[in-house]
């Protein structure tokens, strides 16, 4: 919101114009009814801790992300750049592995990886497209540049909430939108149903195609995104009992009869969609969903072994996945990465835990994770240990300094610091949904921003002039 030197953003002067009207007894009394509004509508998430689960409301701040017209272009492009890119990757090691074969990526970075399925090379993809969602984390630096921090192209979460923080906003907090010429949010789901209506499978025939989103269930802890996303794109919300393989074809039963399925929305992990191909054990899945795949009779999204792409390892070499497929340089930039398997960048990385972020490749949520220069001596041990153990496992980052905005909690404002998970949708085009779900530190000093760490939403707002 402010400049280095205390004067205010332009783009936030309204805003901070029409807070200052308001009192301390109006502020308190807002900040409660949107956290009320956040219960009655069970919007809730689940943190896995010590094998039990807790649900939990999702933490709101009300004071918004405001993003330039200049600044959302750059993000927008870089986004639709990254995500061809990554595509592009996903359809080459599956089928002709020109990038392991010219030494751009190293082989056993993929053949390693515990999400590539060998079994899918050589198949063929719905509009040769892998990623239907994906979801990018960026952050912005002490120097105010974009970085790209993670990108999630399994079973991205959270745009259910980046829908509801608007709500709240303009239900609670209507006198901010007065000021304001933003681009809505009310349309941008007709975009998502019409990528996924694209996805029809190689043996379809008829026009209109029957899409369902496949969940794990009510306990799962994006539950909520699952019911929201079905509910608005107009798709029956189904669970792997609901759904059943005849003669390498989907059927969903219904109190009518068996009704075919051309297309399936999952939000399960990959190991658990097919106990015949997959995990034996899995109770989730459907057996034989696989072979109705591979005989084109069906399409899943996002597509199986997209993890091998969205790895943590992998990640530092998207930049030259974009140089190697697009032949242009990256609009958004990575953060620094170390690779621990090399013994150098090992040993250097060992010197300076205290310094650096420490992830494991395979974690998400912000679980498995060091933050060096907050952690005590019995943690910084305990990953010395795991890194000695398991090099391949970690990778390692500088502590970035992200740029902080101002939080409303307990009564009073305090600076967080915050990232910004971009939705990007493809079929035959590619959409960017203008925004995205911000994510805020909100224990003071923390930079974790998962909602399983603690961290909480705000809303995002792209001005239109």
């Amino acid at each position: 919101m402010f400049q280095r030197d205390g004067t205010l953003m332009d783009h936030y002067v309204h805003f901070h114009n029409r807070l200052n009207v308001f009192s301390s007894n109006e502020l308190k009394e807002k900040h409660e009814l949107a956290q009320q509004s956040f219960l009655r509508q069970g919007i809730t998430f689940t943190v896995y801790q010590d094998n039990t689960g807790t649900e939990r409301t999702m933490p709101f701040d009300f004071i918004p992300i405001i993003i330039p017209p200049s600044e959302w272009k750059r993000i927008e492009k870089g986004m639709i750049q990254r995500t061809n890119a990554l595509n592009l990757f996903l359809e080459d090691i599956y089928h002709h592995q020109r990038i392991l074969h010219d030494g751009v990526i190293p082989k056993e970075l993929v053949y390693n990886n515990n999400h590539y399925y060998s079994v899918l090379r050589h198949l063929p993809f719905p509009i040769q497209n892998h990623i239907f969602l994906a979801g990018i984390d960026l952050i912005r630096d002490e120097h105010g540049q974009y970085c790209v921090l993670e990108d999630n192209l399994r079973n991205p979460s959270g745009l259910s909430y980046v829908y509801q923080n608007r709500f709240v906003m303009r239900q609670v907090y209507p006198e901010f939108f007065q000021s304001h010429s933003l681009y809505t949010l009310e349309n941008q789901l007709m975009y998502l149903r019409e990528a996924i209506m694209d996805y029809k499978p190689q043996n379809h025939s008829g026009s209109e195609a029957t899409a369902v989103l496949l969940t794990p269930g009510i306990y799962n802890s994006a539950y909520y995104d699952h019911v929201f996303l079905a509910q608005k794109m107009g798709i029956e919300l189904v669970e792997g009992s609901d759904l059943v393989v005849k003669d390498h074809k989907v059927y969903m039963k219904t109190i009518y009869g068996p009704e075919r399925v051309d297309i399936i929305y999952r939000r399960i992990d990959d190991d658990y969609l097919d106990p015949l191909t997959f995990r034996k054990e899995s109770l989730l899945g459907v057996p034989g969903l696989f072979n109705a795949f591979k005989a084109g009779n069906v399409s899943i999204l996002n597509a199986i072994g997209n993890g091998v792409a969205d790895d943590k390892a992998m990640y530092a070499y998207v930049p030259d996945m974009i140089r190697y497929y697009l032949q242009e340089e990256p609009i958004i930039p990575n953060v620094k990465t170390y690779f621990l398997d090399d013994p150098e960048q090992r040993q250097w990385v060992l010197d300076r835990l205290d310094q650096l972020v420490i992830k494991n490749v395979g974690a998400s949520g912000g679980y498995d994770m060091l933050i060096g220069p907050h952690a005590n001596e019995e943690e910084l041990i305990l990953f010395r240990e795991k890194i000695i153990a398991k090099p391949h496992q970690y990778i390692a980052q500088p502590t970035i300094k992200l740029s902080r905005a101002p939080a409303y909690q307990n009564e009073q404002f305090y600076p967080c610091h915050i990232d910004l998970r971009v939705f990007v949708m493809s079929g035959e085009k590619t959409h960017v949904i203008p925004g995205g779900l911000s994510r805020v530190a909100l224990k003071k000093g923390s930079l974790v921003v998962n909602s399983s760490q603690g961290g909480g939403g705000k809303d995002t707002w792209v001005l239109k002039t």
